[in-house]
């Protein structure tokens, strides 16, 4: 279950029953300072309610229009505000599986995901939410833990909604077509070096349409204050 879950379990004990915090945490396995933790998120009410409107009025406009649009408004809204993550899996000569994280902005625990994202936490800054699905390695208590340290909100996409991460289903499927299903992985070192030259051309070569044909490197500098393409695998 997932932090949010689990509060929804609290709230109805505490409400129906002579319960105190405590056993009604402990009965639904949420941490009281989790239970007594107030998001610092500003709300993206008003944000929201701007899109709705001009996109009402202007309904044959992509998010790219509009975005321009909220910007002259004086909104700043940049793609640093939410990160996406996801696994991928493929398998070696030997058959034998590994798995490849990706972040865009060989088995995968919760801690190993946490050892990926501090470093780019320290070089890039971090993002006020992350946007993952129901995977093991996105609920455990490692990375809400390490989510909860650095005020970042968890996002969780709904089961059977890959959709709604779109940005790394998007990268995904580019990983699966241009490089995964071209090679023959003898092994994991091989599938590593493999998969960070594939990197490398995707970021530093590669045009993108969604960028008006530029590579992620020359979009991204064309901002003073941007960081590094935020296209990241491990």
């Amino acid at each position: 279950m997932t932090p949010e879950q689990r509060r929804a379990v609290v709230t109805p004990l505490l409400a129906t029953y002579p319960v105190s915090t405590r056993p009604a945490c402990q009965l639904s396995g949420l941490a009281r300072s989790r239970w007594y933790h107030q998001s610092e998120r500003p709300s993206d009410a008003p944000l929201i309610e701007a899109l709705q409107t001009k996109s009402a009025a202007r309904p044959r406009w992509g998010y790219r229009r509009l975005h321009i649009l909220l910007a002259r408004d004086g909104r700043h809204v940049t793609a640093r505000q939410v990160w996406a993550m996801d696994v991928i899996g493929d398998q070696r000569a030997t058959c034998s599986r590994f798995r490849v994280f990706s972040l865009v902005d060989t088995s995968l625990p919760a801690a190993r995901v946490v050892q990926v994202v501090e470093p780019l936490r320290l070089v890039c800054g971090v993002a006020t939410a992350i946007a993952v699905d129901n995977g093991p390695e996105f609920i455990a208590r490692a990375l809400d833990a390490w989510a909860y340290a650095h005020h970042v909100q968890r996002a969780l996409i709904r089961p059977g909604k890959p959709i709604e991460n779109a940005y790394v289903e998007s990268c995904h499927d580019r990983c699966r077509g241009e490089c995964l299903d071209l090679h023959w992985f003898a092994s994991v070192p091989d599938a590593r070096e493999t998969i960070a030259a594939w990197q490398e051309d995707y970021n530093m070569v590669r045009p993108h349409s969604a960028l008006g044909q530029l590579t992620p490197a020359e979009f991204a500098s064309t901002f003073s204050q941007s960081p590094q393409p935020l296209a990241y695998t491990s």
